[in-house]
């Protein structure tokens, strides 16, 4: 094994500059993928959220190109997310919705970005992580796997790794406080206090509060520093595999496109010495939301976290805490060592760049761990474009989803990729355009309506809903410019819900469009959906002159009465399910019409030249 790679000290800083940069390989635009797993939007330096953090490469990545401040996952989960950063569709329609449908290859019709570059004359290879239906690999060169009898695949650089800490470390009996990692590395890891099994044995398992089932052990569960040198630790191994491919691309005669996605900060959070003791247990700050009662969230049973304490407790999640930004950390260094080999091999300058991760980690936040959930720690990711030739330094703020790389990859590559769900994210980068950012969708549907299923943000304010039709603790809006932790859902139980109901409506517009455009089959569901009980809300498409059209409607009581708004003077209509007219208006301002005597059904109310929308009446 090469360990020429990353040094024992506490941080690899590669100092590198574009300006002495080789001119690259060909015309063609090199591309790089760099993808971690569970890496969430504030695990940045540069975002300033933690003060101690230290990620210097991937800060000067984000200030050399455009980093975007607003990105999120397609879907809060790994499998999902990836599909879709893999074809630019959409979780729906691509159908990858869970984890376990990455091993279904009836899933995904189209071709990936990496196999339409291999058909456009790239060379490609893919190291790391995965989690799509294998199918899709078909482009990777030096790309092998295995398949169980369930249907199962096993990539064989996971399978070189593990035989490689098989025969390089031997067995040896777990020392005191140490404990043996049985869900991955299985090797033995010195434990840390927030660990499920600290203290506890090796035999300890979780016993569910709720009906007193034993938990089995899981990943998430495990916690400490892994015993083994930092030399052969996972991610220095992805790297040293990366790296072989940058020099194996250097000697072709054709463009490349590699991917390296690493296994961390994912879980099982067990970093090697020194990164496990990188940054001291004082400095990691407690989580706002971390004793957040929940009492008006829908997520209040989510992750497991009536059973799980410790991620609410103010001395245990600071080891977590210190793992994962160790982790963290060990990637930017070795992100170094990749921009590092492609100054060697002159392909820098001419090679793109595009950093990003899967989606976020909890880390307390709420009193939770992993993802799955629609809070930004868990949905807000980040993203980093570098192409020195291509793309200069800035910010961009605008609303962006992962499901935009795939056709962004094919404009700067110039490639026809075909038409996909996402758009390019050229405009934004350049500044000539912002009609694409103004808001952005995270789905979710692994157990359909009976929990938050679609997620919209624009301008500070969050909405988060399920495509159900009865009225249940699935909806949420939060003010994350008064409340960024989220610790205060506006509707749900609040009574003081309507107060709220233009910000809603403006969202549910939103995603109404999002919806449409994606050919949704759960457009009008959501159309349709009660969000706050007792009231209804009508989303509107007005075309591209948004909220300023000659109809509004304000949601009210629907038993009693409904407001219709005309901002100018045209002739109003409403009419019954049958085609009745029930009643016409002309008129300015806002118009009351009580509809207490009007029978249960929904009613379309009208107006020339502009959509027709409908109020229900209960």
């Amino acid at each position: 094994m090469n360990t020429r790679f990353l040094t024992v000290g506490l941080l690899f800083i590669l100092h590198w500059s574009v300006n002495t940069f080789a001119k690259g390989n060909g015309e063609k635009l090199n591309l790089l993928v760099i993808m971690t797993d569970q890496q969430r939007f504030d695990a940045l330096g540069k975002a300033g959220h933690f003060a101690f953090l230290k990620t210097p490469n991937l800060d000067r990545l984000a200030s050399e190109g455009a980093w975007f401040t607003n990105a999120y996952a397609p879907c809060a989960v790994c499998a999902p997310s990836r599909t879709s950063v893999l074809t630019g569709l959409t979780v729906e329609n691509h159908g990858v919705k869970t984890n376990d449908l990455a091993y279904d290859n009836t899933k995904v019709n189209v071709k990936t970005f990496d196999q339409v570059l291999a058909e456009n004359g790239y060379y490609s290879e893919y190291w790391g992580k995965f989690h799509s239906p294998i199918h899709l690999t078909d482009s990777y060169q030096e790309f092998e796997y295995t398949v169980n009898n369930q249907g199962r695949y096993t990539l064989q650089d996971q399978t070189d790794y593990k035989k490689l800490l098989k025969d390089s470390i031997p067995d040896v009996t777990p020392g005191p406080d140490q404990l043996f990692d049985p869900t991955f590395f299985k090797k033995n890891y010195t434990a840390s206090p927030i660990d499920m099994r600290y203290q506890k044995g090796e035999d300890y398992r979780r016993i569910r509060v709720d009906n007193g089932s034993t938990m089995e052990i899981t990943q998430p569960d495990c916690h400490g520093q892994l015993e083994i040198p930092s030399t052969y630790s996972l991610t220095n191994y992805q790297t040293e595999c990366a790296v072989k491919a940058i020099k194996r691309a250097a000697s072709q005669e054709k463009p490349f496109n590699i991917t390296v996605s690493y296994f961390f900060p994912h879980a099982p959070m067990l970093p090697t010495y020194p990164w496990s003791s990188m940054y001291r247990l004082e400095e990691m700050p407690l989580p706002p939301s971390m004793h957040d009662p929940m009492t008006n969230s829908p997520y209040d049973k989510a992750n497991g976290r009536i059973n799980m304490p410790e991620y609410r407790d103010e001395n245990k999640i600071r080891y977590m805490m210190q793992s994962y930004f160790g982790l963290v950390s060990e990637i930017d260094s070795c992100v170094g060592v990749l921009i590092n080999q492609l100054k060697e091999n002159g392909l820098a300058e001419n090679t793109m760049i595009i950093f990003t991760s899967d989606h976020g980690e909890m880390l307390g936040s709420h009193g939770m761990r992993e993802k799955n959930v629609f809070y930004e720690e868990s949905s807000h990711i980040p993203l980093i474009i570098w192409a020195p030739k291509h793309i200069r330094p800035t910010k961009v703020d605008g609303y962006v989803s992962l499901v935009d790389l795939y056709p962004t990859i094919m404009d700067y590559l110039s490639v026809n990729g075909g038409n996909r769900d996402g758009e390019s994210l050229r405009s934004l980068i350049e500044g000539t355009g912002q009609a694409h950012g103004k808001y952005v969708v995270t789905e979710w549907d692994y157990r359909g309506p009976s929990e938050p299923n679609y997620m919209v943000v624009s301008n500070g304010w969050k909405l988060i809903t399920s495509y159900g039709s009865e009225p249940s603790n699935t909806h949420a809006l939060f003010d994350l410019n008064t409340d960024p932790y989220e610790m205060n859902n506006l509707i749900g139980n609040n009574t003081a819900a309507t107060d709220y109901t233009e910000e809603l409506e403006i969202l549910k517009e939103y995603l109404v469009e999002w919806l449409e455009k994606n050919n949704s089959t759960r457009t009008d569901d959501i159309r349709n959906r009660e969000i706050i009980p007792g009231y209804t809300t009508t989303s509107l498409n007005f075309g591209e002159n948004k909220h300023s059209a000659c109809l509004k409607v304000t949601p009210s009581i629907a038993t009693t009465y409904v407001n219709i708004e005309n901002i100018a003077n045209r002739a109003t209509s409403v009419f019954n399910a049958e085609g009745r007219k029930m009643i016409e208006f002309i008129s300015d301002g806002e118009n009351t019409l009580n509809i207490t005597n009007w029978r249960s059904g929904t009613y379309i109310i009208s107006s020339p030249n502009q959509s027709s929308v409908k109020f229900l009446k209960k």
